[in-house]
């Protein structure tokens, strides 16, 4: 990320997330222009609020988890954030979306110029939201690079950052195995609050199988009764609808521990709205659409899969031929919440993920060498005495 400074300039325009309307269909081309304080709708609170200054004292606001609402660190004003009954999260066709934008890579995608709402400070970055490293003012969009699909939804956070550092405390001192002085851990060094970009997919499947149906028999052999299994060949269809497959579309975090975050609410997803970012940080995706729904159609074929064993039937199954054709797919990006927790511990710092939205814990925690070790000691000692125990029973 590279930054530049200059004397603080008059606050731009916002660009097109932080539009009332809905965000532009992704592959239509360039983005809106950019509309100021002047057109309709838009006055200057407005404007001020998009960009995190309370309108009564002009302090800094953030998202207030679970409030619906922007809340003032200086004066607690709250601003509700609200939607018309004309703001619906939408789905995109996959198709018509390919067909436009056959070459497309994210990594083609410059960066985008985020100001700090307090200094004044440009930032380029390809994150969408942020902090000003100057002044710790909010850094908001100024303008979207061509090409960035802009997100459809967003899952508020639901917990605030008192309860994620509880949440963290209560997972340290219940590991097993950990540093005695870790348990005294109880608080973080850092903790901040974050947006992940998800893909989600849906698709209608229709799939058309041949396999073998095994059944299991006892027959006598001479003086013993073995288990024969007679097979039969079958074939059929299977059908399944796949709603909201989630794909993670940033690899800024360990894939496996973000997965573990889950499950998520995603029937809480709201309309993407600029506000519900105002006070955190959230990462641009660096996944391609097309990487996205590969990784869902694989999660779809282990799906149909099982649903094909279970039409075959019996005892055991052979699964030798699956054609699926998928209809009506449909994607979109979303933004998740999380807060990402640091903690120091000999010399080394740790990172735990809290899913925002459930309380949920992963993350990374030392071990202790002695207390395994004297594990390993106390578990050979009853597993000797056992052994000493049932030979002397056998005597």
């Amino acid at each position: 990320m590279s930054n530049e400074t200059s004397a603080p300039p008059p606050l731009p325009p916002v660009g097109p997330a932080g539009t009332s309307g809905p965000p532009p269909v992704p592959g239509a081309g360039s983005s809106a222009p950019a509309p100021g304080p002047a057109t309709p709708g838009w006055d200057d609170e407005s404007v001020d609020v998009r960009r995190g200054r309370c309108p009564v004292c002009g302090g800094s606001l953030a998202y207030g988890a679970g409030a619906e609402a922007l809340v003032c660190d200086s004066c607690g004003n709250r601003v509700a954030i609200t939607h018309g009954d004309d703001e619906v999260v939408t789905e995109h066709p996959y198709d018509q979306w390919l067909a436009d934008n056959a070459r497309y890579e994210v990594a083609s995608i410059g960066g985008q110029v985020l100001t700090c709402e307090g200094c004044g400070a440009s930032t380029e970055t390809k994150d969408v939201a942020g902090r000003c490293q100057f002044c710790g003012g909010n850094l908001v969009a100024a303008s979207d690079p061509e090409g960035v699909i802009p997100p459809e939804g967003v899952l508020p956070f639901m917990i605030d950052s008192r309860a994620a550092r509880e949440s963290f405390t209560k997972w340290v001192r219940s590991r097993w195995f950990a540093p005695g002085a870790l348990k005294e851990v109880g608080d973080t060094e850092s903790i901040r609050g974050t947006y992940l970009p998800h893909w989600t997919f849906d698709a209608r499947t229709s799939s058309s199988y041949t396999g073998q149906r095994g059944e299991h028999h006892t027959e006598r052999r001479g003086d013993e009764e073995v288990q024969v299994t007679r097979w039969h060949h079958v074939s059929g269809n299977v059908r399944n609808t796949f709603d909201d497959l989630l794909i993670p579309a940033s690899t800024t975090l360990p894939l496996n521990r973000v997965t573990k975050l889950g499950p998520w609410a995603l029937g809480a997803v709201k309309p993407f709205k600029p506000e519900y970012l105002v006070g955190h940080s959230a990462v641009r995706y660096d996944v391609d659409p097309q990487d996205g729904h590969a990784q869902a159609k694989a999660m779809m074929d282990r799906e149909i899969r099982r649903d094909v064993e279970r039409d075959i039937g019996g005892d055991e199954q052979r699964v030798q031929s699956i054609v699926t054709t998928y209809a009506d797919e449909m994607f979109k990006l979303i933004l998740l919440p999380i807060w990402i927790a640091t903690f120091m511990y000999a010399g080394k710092q740790w990172q735990v993920m809290v899913n925002a939205n459930t309380g949920e814990v992963v993350g990374d925690r030392p071990y202790s060498v002695p207390k395994i070790v004297a594990a390993c000691v106390v578990g050979l000692v009853v597993l000797v005495l056992a052994i000493w125990l049932w030979s002397s029973s056998r005597q």
